[in-house]
């Protein structure tokens, strides 16, 4: 039966709430999401319970028919059973809906729907939305009814359909968005959330290009190209059409012109960031030869969804043979400035896999390596945990490197990319002056590129990190400066991963809301499953919820990906703060000093290890963190913990200030 045909509620029947706001709020993109006004989280725990939520839902304002309900959810099954377990999916809803009240859902006999005007979903946001409505497309962030799949064949039908059709109107709209804009920030801004919602289209791929272009930003615009070839490639095994590479040659040409400066055509290089390519992984003995190219080209895939580096998708001699590594022409012959190879070998069912890359500005000086041994018995997930690894310590590798070459040029002359791979590391460790020094280089890269979202992130962090350090002059104010730049960082580039995770953090920690900052962290996951920072801050958020198995399981993945992670100093928080709630004193203890060698300025992992000390009891030991403590975080206070703790259990939170107390309640932390 047709839903359009079915009657709708009577809005006579029961007022709507237009004057008091929704009753329920419905997050239907990414994983699924529903609240209470008070922010509770009323989702029902069952699968199909939250797929017979999600089908009404997305018919509202109209209802749904029963027998369409068990048609979707249990097609396999005959028609008297299908009914009786809708009938208990029912209840198990307008239970978990109980919390709202009776205004709500609106269950007759022949159908189930919301009543007009109760209920807010994303999607419902998304479909009144119009072109100019920018803020709306960033809802658009993720799949639809992430993780639903496989209640029922008939559902996934259902569902296919539904993430077509929204996948439609989104592109229309933004299509329609991105043909409007005229400034070369507002196409850049445009494009990216087009490419959001597909990555695969041709048109604002161009539109960038011509954006970064007209903005003199040509490696920018010639590393979008890499990253459009890439996408076809993936996606629809297409190559670039003719129009974007007649683009592509115009924009070289503009390169290449005799009378372009040559400082000008370094500055946008720089800009750019570092080349790097992927080669075919060479096979030695009984090796396969295609598992060499299969892992080369899962790594370029994963390396493609880096920010900051310009990717060239597997490189090759004009010759198309095996570059010796004696070769020193590889940079000439390649373009690149990175360069990723590696051998394959095997012996009986044992393979092993040797990667590494090479710096070619420093006469292919070897600057990461990595073994991996398989029994080979699965290629495919070999490919999967090789690009995954790979990618995840590449990320903070790549920033090493262009970090320590950064530090040797002039401030005055650098670009924004640079000055950020600068400051980054300074700011994270923690040292008093270094941090200030760090602050005043990211707020350079901002005023000399006002559109880099990056530059925006990171200087939210700082300023995160200012206030959780005891730092911050005005606390509050720092607090706000914060969240207005993560918001600013998320208007510029809303599909940035790490800006997304960098905004979540701050939404769990400065604004202790770590539900929000989950939905962001999961959006940064889907555009880069192997970022380590938003696995590691993901498993702090649940944390701060005290879902502490949930918690380790991020955590844990973040450790498979980057088990000798630089920064463990301060990513480890999570697992110091899950050990000390599950009262595992002595390992928290542990942890947190292990956390502390690695980082001796970060305030929050000393304060956790004080806590596990004193439930101990190990006074000395906790005086010497003390002194640590106070040195690095100045004033502290448990009443300042209190009022500012993320931890959203009253227990965890009394846990912890109990902890301090026990500690010995030194010279400047006092009771209460």
């Amino acid at each position: 039966m047709d839903v359009a045909s079915l009657p709708r509620p009577d809005p006579m029947a029961r007022p709507a709430s237009a004057g008091h706001g929704p009753l329920l709020r419905l997050r239907l993109i990414g994983p699924m999401e529903a609240e209470a006004p008070s922010g509770t989280s009323v989702l029902p725990p069952g699968r199909k319970t939250r797929a017979l939520l999600a089908v009404v839902a997305l018919a509202t304002p109209r209802p749904v028919s029963r027998a369409r309900l068990a048609d979707l959810l249990w097609g396999r099954r005959p028609e008297l059973q299908a009914r009786a377990s809708l009938r208990q999916e029912i209840h198990r809803l307008s239970e978990s809906l109980a919390p709202l009240g009776s205004d709500v859902l609106h269950v007759t006999r022949d159908h189930v729907g919301f009543w007009p005007g109760h209920v807010w979903t994303d999607v419902g946001e998304l479909r009144q939305a119009s072109a100019a409505d920018s803020g709306s497309l960033a809802l658009a962030t993720g799949t639809l009814l992430d993780g639903l799949d496989g209640a029922d064949p008939a559902f996934d039908g259902w569902l296919c359909a539904e993430r077509e059709r929204l996948c439609d109107h989104l592109r229309g709209l933004a299509e329609l968005r991105l043909g409007a804009q005229v400034d070369p920030e507002a196409t850049i801004t445009a494009a990216r959330q087009l490419l959001a919602i597909d990555r695969a289209h041709e048109g604002a791929w161009r539109a960038l290009m011509r954006a970064y272009a007209a903005r003199g930003e040509r490696g920018m615009a010639i590393e979008a190209y890499e990253r459009c070839r890439l996408a076809l490639s993936t996606v629809r095994d297409a190559s670039p059409s003719t129009e974007t590479e007649a683009l592509l040659a115009e924009l070289c040409r503009a390169d290449r012109q005799p009378n372009r400066p040559a400082a000008a055509g370094a500055a946008q290089e720089r800009a750019a960031g570092p080349r790097i390519g992927v080669l075919a992984l060479q096979p030695i003995g009984a090796a396969d030869p295609e598992l060499g190219i299969g892992i080369a080209e899962e790594i370029t895939g994963a390396l493609a969804r880096l920010q900051g580096l310009c990717l060239v998708a597997r490189p090759q001699p004009a010759h198309g043979t095996a570059l010796p590594r004696e070769d020193l022409t590889r940079r000439r012959s390649l373009g690149v400035d990175l360069l990723l190879e590696g051998t394959l070998q095997r012996s009986g069912r044992h393979l092993r896999v040797l990667l590494r890359l090479l710096d070619l500005r420093t006469g292919d000086q070897v600057v990461w390596t990595r073994r991996f041994d398989d029994q080979g018995d699965n290629p495919l997930a070999l490919q999967d945990d090789i690009a995954a690894s790979t990618a995840a310590e590449l990320d903070s590798v790549v920033m090493a490197i262009e970090a320590r070459r950064a530090a040797l040029g002039d401030v005055a002359n650098q670009s924004a990319r640079e000055l950020l791979a600068r400051a980054v590391p300074m700011m994270l460790r923690l040292g008093r002056d270094s941090f200030q020094e760090a602050g005043r280089l990211i707020a350079s890269a901002r005023e000399r590129e006002p559109g880099n979202a990056a530059a925006h992130a990171w200087h939210a962090l700082w300023y995160a990190l200012l206030v959780s350090q005891g730092w911050a002059s005005h606390p509050v104010a720092a607090a706000a400066r914060a969240g207005g730049l993560a918001e600013r960082a998320l208007r510029l580039d809303p599909v940035d991963a790490r800006v997304l995770t960098i905004a979540g953090l701050i939404a769990a920690g400065l604004r202790r809301r770590p539900r929000e900052a989950l939905a962001l962290y999961d959006r940064a996951l889907a555009r880069n499953p192997n970022l380590v920072l938003a696995w590691a801050l993901c498993g702090l958020a649940f944390a701060y919820l005290g879902e502490l198995d949930e918690a380790e399981r991020r955590l844990d993945r973040y450790k498979s990906l980057s088990p000798l992670d630089p920064y463990a100093g301060l990513l480890d928080v999570g697992f110091v703060a899950a050990c000390l709630l599950r009262h595992d004193h002595v390992r928290a203890a542990i942890l947190g000093r292990q956390a502390s060698e690695l980082n001796p300025g970060f305030g929050e992992v000393l304060k956790l290890t004080l806590a596990a000390l004193g439930h101990l009891g190990r006074r000395q030991d906790a005086a010497l963190i003390t002194r640590r403590l106070l040195a690095v975080t100045p004033g502290l206070t448990i009443a300042r913990f209190l009022a500012t703790s993320p931890f959203q259990r009253a227990v965890d939170t009394e846990h912890i200030a109990a902890g301090l107390r026990l500690a010995g309640a030194p010279p400047g932390i006092t009771g209460a």
